[in-house]
């Protein structure tokens, strides 16, 4: 997947000579402490920094080739909850399956996080862990169309949830894993790592700290 992959942040090195390889069916799970690239590499990968150096190829095409066809495949969810606060539960989730072109039947999704109570609640009125559920559900929302992303970028996706929406979570990776879809989650060596181990390998980010 990345050749000779390298990151800069300003002037220090992040990364360098990064060789990922994933398989269908499998995730990959980055560990390190805080610095040591891995939010960088998913954003990378996710085609939203561009890299120092090295390529990313996907099925043997390198993604810089279309790069639209690259953004259609992955589902990218980061630090921050990206919902619009006025808007309700569902009318997020709408919004998503609007925008990427999902199956419109959004009440699959609200069950699979089990936030199917809080439907037609304003985001503004959620607790972070309810709103962290809102954001993980756009999986479910992929997961359950035709036109879903076969590539998940995680960064860190069981922050903030408690045990039993961390198992929610790994759930859904796992189904999205037996459709031979790929993940790269970034983690603190939690919960969720026991869940997926199974059906992931590990990665130190640190080997490639300089």
């Amino acid at each position: 997947m990345t050749h000779k992959l390298s990151c800069i942040r300003g002037e220090q090195s992040v990364f360098t000579g990064l060789d990922i390889a994933v398989n269908p069916g499998r995730a990959l799970l980055l560990s390190g402490p805080n610095g040591s690239g891995k939010s960088s590499l998913l954003r990378i990968l996710a085609g939203l920094l561009p890299p120092a150096t090295g390529r990313i190829d996907w099925e043997g095409t390198n993604i810089a080739a279309d790069q639209d066809a690259h953004r259609a495949r992955v589902a990218y969810i980061g630090h921050e909850d990206p919902l619009k606060p006025n808007l309700t539960v569902m009318e997020n989730l709408s919004f998503w399956a609007r925008m990427y072109g999902f199956d419109p039947n959004i009440e699959p999704a609200l069950f699979q996080f089990s936030i199917e109570s809080l439907a037609g609640v304003p985001v503004k009125y959620l607790s972070a862990g309810q709103r962290r559920r809102t954001t993980l559900a756009r999986l479910a929302l992929g997961q359950n169309s035709e036109a879903g992303p076969a590539l998940w970028l995680l960064d860190e996706p069981g922050a903030g949830l408690d045990r039993g929406a961390v198992a929610m979570l790994a759930n859904t990776i796992l189904a999205h894993l037996s459709n031979e879809g790929v993940a790269i989650v970034s983690t603190h060596g939690d919960r969720l790592d026991e869940l997926l181990a199974e059906h992931a390998d590990s990665f130190d980010m640190r080997k490639l700290s300089t």
